[in-house]
């Protein structure tokens, strides 16, 4: 799967989980994706100060990210 695949189906896979995100007052938006293996992933709103967001990050969106993209390894979120 070529770099801009993978892209397509990590956005993909954020769209599906925005509005889940978007209950909670909260949003995520792609940040990068490092040697086709590392997704970069940047929380908004509510999420950030959310005490449950690095659950939200592995069980949510690093299991849909796979589901969609089963190369990726990990899922990360950075600051701005």
């Amino acid at each position: 799967m070529e770099t801009k695949e993978i892209e397509e189906k990590v956005l993909i896979a954020l769209d599906e989980i925005r509005p889940f995100l978007a209950t909670d007052g909260g949003d995520i938006s792609l940040v990068g994706i490092e040697k086709d293996r590392l997704v970069k992933v940047q929380l908004h709103g509510a999420c950030v100060s959310c005490n449950v967001n690095q659950m939200t990050l592995k069980t949510g969106v690093e299991m849909t990210i796979k589901k969609y993209a089963p190369q990726i390894e990990k899922v990360i979120s950075v600051e701005s």
